[in-house]
């Protein structure tokens, strides 16, 4: 099967007076048709910067620099905006976090989507109703007809962002960023959407990128994990088995955060220090400051260690006795 987006060495920089931020710095994943993957890691790690680099919305001083995204064989780096425009909606689409932020409060669902539509389709008015109500119900709204007269103010937190999901599916497009769209709704609420969204893989094979913090939502999505620090991919691989025995030592410390992680009573774990200004990054590793394991070895810059479907950017890579690793890390 060949993959539907290819993203080779992606390289996204904003220009301030203050110095060049590396927002994205060589990331490189394929994803194939039907296939969820998440991309995880704290805030500032460059996750939804790389869901924008994607569908080329990155305003100045932002700019992508170097690398290739390659949608279905068609290279979307340095494509005319108006080209990008007719794929972006049709053949790459945007969930974003807050469907408030997305949505117009003048217009009713039903004008937006009908918008949406118009931008890439000709549809007589009741035809693009009908296709309005047809995606308002495959994302579980009651009685979609009637809520296309609604305006979003008059919709829930999880019904907004349903719509919103809704509009992103229109055209049914390849490949879907979702930019942490379930991150304000509750857990029920959660639960939801992520059943329905497995669902629209599986039934349309539709491929998504699910971008989040909560590695706990990942785990219940996604078939592959991405773990992003400092902008850079640090350890990639199935779910289960990046969650059940992890690489990179940071990756083990979002493991360790989880609330699930801890008893009742204890104090939450949590990974020393905070992420490094991009502006400033340690020379080598940029982990290695908050890193147990670091060592001399960690002043040089870690390529990727790939070992079947995994790999991981570490010198020091867990996957044996931790005492035995400090031991050796300090030695």
């Amino acid at each position: 099967m060949t993959p539907v987006l290819e993203v080779s060495g992606l390289r996204t920089e904003f220009r301030t007076g203050a110095g060049t931020v590396p927002a994205v710095d060589g990331v490189s994943f394929s994803l194939m048709p039907g296939e969820i993957i998440g991309l995880v890691g704290e805030s500032g790690s460059g996750k939804s910067v790389t869901g924008f680099s994607l569908l080329g919305l990155i305003d100045a001083p932002g700019q992508i620099v170097g690398g290739s995204v390659r949608l279905n064989g068609t290279e979307l780096v340095g494509m005319a905006p108006q080209e990008l425009r007719k794929r972006r909606g049709k053949e790459i689409a945007m969930i974003f976090q807050d469907p408030i932020a997305t949505l117009n409060p003048l217009l009713t669902i039903g004008q937006q989507m009908e918008m949406a539509l118009a931008a890439h389709e000709r549809l007589g008015r009741r035809a693009a109703a009908e296709k309005s109500a047809e995606a308002l119900a495959r994302v579980g709204i009651p009685s979609p007809r009637e809520r296309l007269s609604s305006y979003p103010h008059e919709f829930s937190g999880g019904m907004r962002q349903r719509a919103a999901i809704a509009i992103a599916l229109l055209h049914r497009p390849a490949v879907v960023v979702a930019d942490e769209p379930t991150t304000a709704l509750d857990v029920s609420i959660q639960a939801q959407i992520i059943a329905e969204m497995k669902a629209l893989a599986r039934d349309y094979g539709v491929a998504m990128i699910w971008i989040s913090h909560d590695l706990a939502v990942v785990s219940a999505l996604a078939s592959r994990i991405l773990v992003m620090y400092a902008g850079r991919i640090v350890e990639e691989g199935p779910s289960a088995r990046v969650l059940r025995d992890p690489r990179h030592p940071y990756t083990r410390g979002l493991i360790d955060s989880l609330p699930s992680a801890t008893r009742p009573g204890e104090m939450l774990a949590q990974i020393p220090g905070s992420m490094p200004s991009l502006l400033s990054l340690p020379p080598g590793c940029a982990f290695a400051p908050r890193c147990a394991f670091a060592s001399s070895a960690c002043a040089a810059r870690p390529d990727a260690t790939a070992a079947g479907d995994r790999a991981w950017r570490c010198v020091h890579p867990l996957g044996q006795d931790r005492t035995d690793q400090k031991e050796r890390a300090a030695s």
